[in-house]
């Protein structure tokens, strides 16, 4: 039997793949509480402002949506919290290896971690 909260999880988090592959940056900030927290090597992001700048960037300088391919290789979903490991290319970059952990919770992402092995064209 599923974890609680397995079913919801699950959904959010197609949803925000989805959105993450169509680039739609509204979308996916639709997705995180108003103060998700998201850390990358580069940092923390604190709060939907914050996120959405990011997710801005990756599509203007390294994911456009019309020129990148991205591919899920595994997901993991018990109760709240979220695992993806997941590569894509684009024109500008590939990322050979990228994964992502997520706590959603009431269907809205609350913590997000982020690493992966990005190298520019």
């Amino acid at each position: 039997m599923a974890a609680a909260g397995s079913e919801e999880t699950e959904k959010t988090l197609l949803r925000h793949w989805r959105a993450f592959g169509a680039g739609d940056v509204e979308a996916i900030i639709a997705d995180y509480a108003e103060d998700a927290v998201l850390i990358t090597p580069d940092g923390l992001l604190k709060g939907r402002a914050e996120i959405r700048s990011l997710f801005t960037k990756i599509f203007v300088s390294m994911f456009p949506p019309k020129s990148t391919s991205l591919s899920l290789a595994k997901q993991i979903v018990e109760g709240e919290l979220a695992y993806i490991l997941w590569s894509g290319s684009s024109s500008l970059y590939s990322a050979a290896f990228a994964t992502d952990t997520l706590v959603i919770r009431g269907g809205k992402i609350v913590a997000q971690t982020f690493a992966a092995q990005l190298n520019k064209k």
